[in-house]
């Protein structure tokens, strides 16, 4: 791993306990039964809110913010993100409080309870999971594995591997048509590259961590959707071996509605993975042709057959699950974490239209693999447009049940044109999750059968719990409402 991160309580109620973090995760400190790390709900921490502070880790990175709490969280003493004492919540709702990079020895208080922050180096040439050296003595300057120009001042402190450089990281398309070009030779998933190389036809898009295009396997002439993702730290050897991982878990997936993972592998600091082309596009892609909606019969044609093909992914036998002694095993299901309409494809047309889950797992695994670096809580992160509370308070034990209720939330946009929450610009993304209720679709769309709405809704439910746990569940529902 690219280090390890522990919180130690050394002072409070819990005082002797301590939280490990050995990849990405994002959760939510508070006195919250859903927290985790959850503070004792009691006269001591009665300052303390129930949905505290953020805490962004990927180590060994850690970072803290505050949601504008009463009290404030102090870091070494210092108290950072307090409200004034006459604001309510709602008042702060939209200020951004700074984020603070906390080191290891720093000392994090809400309340009474004081965690000392644990970040050990890892020290050059320890062995990673793979067997090899995790990471490479860091003599002589950094270099950037495309352009070599030296990023030494670029590279976080304790971080190892392959580091790509700002200005190569901008321009994808460049780093794109060296790993097709090289593919034969990359570092694939099984130990052994595939020996295909790829030729770029046109961009089919591009997002925060890298882009999509049309290619052709210059070996077998078919078309693919070929995907570059491009890690925003160092990419040590550990981290990549995770993610390839990862990767063997979605390969393992076969299954008319879920989008075929070909090919994969890393080359220079570069993901690439070749994907099964859908010529119809995106669930997007439609909204725009209808307008911006979708009618009630071809949305619920389309999710029916996405929900089946959730439903298999929930269940199918992968090869890498990991287990509670951090060793992995053969195992069942796969969480997606990253449903949106942009990633439900469309394959053919009329009545022989498929669609297909797509991107199942990458968006994650890269996340999981601390590859996307600290993004969750700050502006690139973008927006939790469909994500339920539960996945918002600690993403890393989400269930399948998050996707049960992000392909609610995407019936609701392909009906409404519109997500299932108001995200106002005064009120912070996270906490507009943790505070408030999805809004029925009839008041979207007061023209939704009310038996369809009335499942919709209940899907849409996530306080205390998601209304449907499985895919299987919300599709039965879905067809006796027709």
């Amino acid at each position: 791993m690219s280090g390890i991160v522990t919180l130690r309580v050394v002072r409070g109620p819990a005082a002797g306990r301590q939280f490990t973090f050995d990849e990405r995760t994002c959760c939510i400190l508070g006195r919250a039964d859903d927290c985790h790390p959850s503070l004792p709900n009691d006269e001591a921490h009665r300052t303390v809110s129930r949905h505290h502070c953020l805490l962004d880790i990927n180590p060994p990175d850690v970072r803290v913010r505050d949601f504008g709490s009463l009290n404030g969280t102090f870091v070494n003493g210092g108290k950072i993100g307090q409200r004034e004492s006459h604001q309510r919540p709602e008042d702060v709702a939209g200020v951004a409080f700074p984020e603070h990079d906390l080191k290891d020895g720093d000392e994090l208080r809400v309340g009474d309870t004081v965690f000392r922050v644990e970040v050990p180096v890892p020290q050059p040439g320890a062995a990673g999971d793979s067997g090899r050296p995790a990471a490479r003595a860091l003599s002589g300057p950094r270099l950037c594995a495309h352009c070599g120009k030296d990023v030494s001042g670029e590279v976080a402190e304790g971080r190892r591997g392959v580091v790509l450089c700002a200005a190569c990281r901008a321009r994808p398309d460049d780093l794109a048509r060296d790993a097709a070009r090289a593919a034969k030779q990359a570092r694939a998933p099984g130990g052994e590259p595939s020996g295909l190389t790829y030729t770029i036809v046109r961009e089919l898009g591009r997002g925060g961590m890298g882009a999509v295009y049309l290619a052709r396997c210059d070996q077998t002439s078919e078309q693919v959707a070929l995907k570059v993702m491009l890690p925003q730290v160092a990419a040590d050897d550990a981290a990549v071996a995770m993610f390839l991982r990862e990767v063997e878990n979605t390969r393992a997936l076969n299954h008319p509605n879920v989008v075929r993972l070909l090919d994969a592998g890393c080359w220079q600091g570069t993901f690439y993975f070749t994907l099964e082309f859908c010529d119809s596009g995106s669930v997007v892609d439609l909204m725009e042709r209808r307008g911006g909606t979708v009618s009630v019969d071809e949305a619920l044609f389309l999710i029916l057959q996405a929900l089946i093909g959730l439903e298999y992914a929930h269940q199918a036998e992968v090869p890498y699950v990991r287990l509670q002694d951090g060793s992995y095993g053969t195992g069942r299901g796969l969480v997606h974490r990253d449903l949106k309409p942009h990633n439900l494809f469309l394959s053919g047309t009329g009545a022989q239209r498929l669609a297909k889950v797509g991107d199942y797992g990458l968006a994650k695994a890269f996340d999981t693999a601390g590859l996307s670096g600290q993004t969750r809580s700050g502006a690139a992160a973008g927006t939790p447009l469909f994500m339920p509370r539960q996945q918002v308070v600690n993403f890393k034990f989400a269930k399948p049940e998050v996707d049960v209720w992000a392909m609610a939330a995407c019936l609701y946009c392909m009906l409404t044109g519109d997500v299932p929450r108001d995200f106002p610009r005064s009120k912070d993304p996270w906490q507009a999750v943790l505070q408030s209720d999805p809004v029925p679709i009839r008041h979207r769309n007061p023209k939704i059968p009310p038996r369809l709405a009335e499942v919709i809704d209940h899907a849409l439910h996530d306080r205390p719990e998601i209304g449907y746990k499985t895919a299987g569940a919300l599709r039965q529902a879905l067809e006796e409402a027709i």
